[in-house]
């Protein structure tokens, strides 16, 4: 007889309605114990963030508990790492009064994390980035990826030259350390923890659907009065464009737009294609977990699915 699951995940690209898939499940799974939502979104954990970020309602939130939603402050960083011990500290925290954890949210990096264990990284060196940023701004950071292709390649292979952040703080692991970023995340799989959560992808057929989605919630997002609140965390006067915080989706290209004088209209264009690309990177992700249960998201009866397919795991 297999053992009780440890939790569920609920995934998907940006847009793909985890949201409301998982409320319909919390509310099914009331009858057998009930559940809470561990948020697993990197833009979620920040504090005055929540137009920008589809946070879920204040009714969303009250409907069922709620986990590793503003729980920092938008000058602060919050790694996969630690997002990896919290989830697993909160997963034994629910299922010890008797509920089913739901693992919510598209941040694949902070997914794999869980799923695949923790690793030793050293904390970030303020000397050592502020360094390796100095370099990246005499050669670009093209050349940096380059270097990292030589020290790092399985690390490098999967990061875009443009995709400062992660490159910088591969380059930061290989200086302060000697070793590759890439050697610690295998150290952390073979350590991995044996979990058994199943993990329920929606993914949409037609990519269209998807598309159309991520601008309607853009524009509507822009209606609600988000660069209003990208203006009042500007006027902290502690935030900068650099910051993970404002590095999210929609944040970046509101900052550097409202720096450079951009139109409304120019900034939502721009704002809905980066969230497009997030979408596409979202799915690549997701297509690499070969053990992952797919749910047609753009299909009508996909919420139907997805509460079938979860009752019948949670019952095996």
């Amino acid at each position: 007889m297999k053992r009780p699951i440890d939790a569920i995940a609920i995934v998907g690209p940006t847009a793909s309605g985890k949201t409301a898939a998982a409320l319909a499940l919390a509310q099914q799974l009331n009858t057998q114990g009930g559940a809470e939502i561990i948020s697993v979104d990197s833009a979620l954990v920040y504090r005055g963030m929540d137009i920008g970020t589809a946070k879920p309602s204040r009714e969303e939130l009250a409907a069922v508990p709620h986990h590793l939603i503003d729980t920092i402050d938008p000058l602060q960083s919050y790694s996969a790492a630690e997002f990896a011990k919290d989830a697993t500290r909160l997963i034994g925290e629910i299922r010890g009064r008797g509920r089913t954890p739901l693992l919510v949210g598209g941040t694949m990096l902070y997914l794999k994390s869980l799923l695949e264990g923790l690793n030793d990284i050293p904390a970030a060196d303020p000397q050592v980035r502020e360094a390796i940023q100095a370099r990246a701004e005499q050669v670009g950071w093209a050349a940096l990826h380059a270097e990292l292709m030589q020290v790092d390649p399985v690390t490098a292979a999967r990061l875009a030259p443009g995709d400062s952040q992660r490159v910088g703080r591969a380059l930061e692991v290989w200086t302060a350390t000697g070793q590759t970023l890439s050697s610690f995340h295998q150290s952390a799989k073979a350590a991995a923890p044996s979990w058994r959560i199943p993990v329920l992808s929606l993914e949409p057929v037609n990519r269209t659907w998807l598309h159309e989605r991520i601008a309607q919630r853009f524009e509507l997002m822009m209606a609600q009065g988000f660069l209003d609140e990208v203006r009042q965390l500007r006027a902290r006067g502690d935030l900068n464009p650099d910051l993970p915080a404002m590095r999210c989706v929609g944040y970046r290209q509101a900052w550097q737009g409202l720096d450079e004088g951009w139109s409304e209209a120019e900034i939502c264009e721009r704002g809905i294609f980066a969230t497009r690309q997030l979408a596409k990177r979202q799915i690549t992700w997701l297509r690499s977990m070969d053990s992952r249960h797919v749910i047609a998201a753009d299909a009508p009866e996909a919420l139907a699915q997805l509460l079938v397919t979860a009752q019948r795991l949670f019952l095996a």
